[in-house]
């Protein structure tokens, strides 16, 4: 009854991370308990969320050891501003761990494993991918429910999305995941609202995907200011609450939540009925 959320791209710079923390953020403010999983090797997360890097022992590779006994290594992430939002670190550890993965009987499967054997109990679990398809984006995807693809509008990117389509296809098939995980949408990033070709792309990106049933969600846009915030360890909304494209991760923010608002519902519904059941069992 949760949103496990794989933020995947292949190409660098694309705002996988900035789209991950903001989203974060933004859900947590909606009372929405969220949990950060930090499958790049690089731990941008760590940086993002102003905290100190891990032991190795204090990481997801911890977790993807068949040694793990279940003790997940959740930190608090603003822990000044928020309770509702933790972080499991990543680092350069997970290196080693894809090359593992590789080799695993249960490699692809194994964070869903991990998820099924010990789970967390929080409503989004945001999955932060390398800039890679290799083992560790495949093992996001087989752990994930939802998909949401961000986007530079640069042609170079928008043709590597093309190839990422094809690939979450043939692994969704190859892997048996059924349900496939649903692709939320693309998510265009740093929008420059001066530059003609970004326009043009803007304009013709829900149209081409339009045809594969994928939403396009509205323009994250550039700005120093998230590379400002995310140097001090904040999301935009605390680093400077009044900028305006802190709106800019709202859209996608209110469509997670109304998926989520739905299986609230759908748990609540499922209570009253099995109340209801026991009750007329009894009489």
């Amino acid at each position: 009854m949760q949103i496990r959320l794989a933020v995947i791209s292949n190409a660098g710079g694309s705002g996988k991370t900035t789209l991950s923390v903001h989203l974060a953020y933004e859900l947590g403010l909606s009372r929405f308990n969220v949990a950060l999983m930090d499958l790049d090797p690089q731990g941008s997360l760590t940086l993002f969320c102003g905290l100190t890097p891990p032991e190795p022992s204090h990481t997801l590779a911890a977790v993807l050891r068949d040694s793990f006994d279940g003790n997940w290594p959740l930190v608090s992430c603003w822990s000044a501003h928020t309770d509702k939002v933790v972080i499991c670190q990543g680092g350069m550890v997970l290196t080693q761990t894809a090359d593992e993965l590789v080799l695993h009987k249960r490699g692809a499967y194994l964070l869903a494993d991990r998820l099924a054997d010990y789970p967390l109990e929080h409503d989004l679990i945001i999955f932060d991918c390398p800039a890679t398809l290799g083992p560790l984006p495949l093992m996001a995807l087989a752990a994930s429910s939802h998909v949401v693809i961000p986007v530079q509008l640069e042609p170079k990117s928008i043709q590597g999305a093309a190839r990422l389509l094809e690939w979450y296809y043939f692994h969704c098939k190859h892997l048996r995941l059924n349900p496939p995980p649903e692709i939320v949408g693309f998510v265009p990033n740093q929008y420059d609202s001066r530059r003609a070709a970004h326009r043009q792309l803007l304009e013709s990106l829900p149209k081409q995907l339009e045809s594969m049933n994928i939403r396009a969600f509205g323009a994250i846009r550039d700005s120093a200011e998230f590379v400002n915030a995310s140097g001090v360890g904040l999301p935009l909304h605390l680093y400077r609450p009044i900028h305006s494209a802190c709106k800019d991760f709202k859209e996608l923010a209110v469509y997670l939540a109304s998926i989520l608002g739905k299986t609230e519902a759908s748990k609540s519904n499922k209570g009253i009925q099995q109340k209801k059941s026991a009750k007329e069992h009894a009489q």
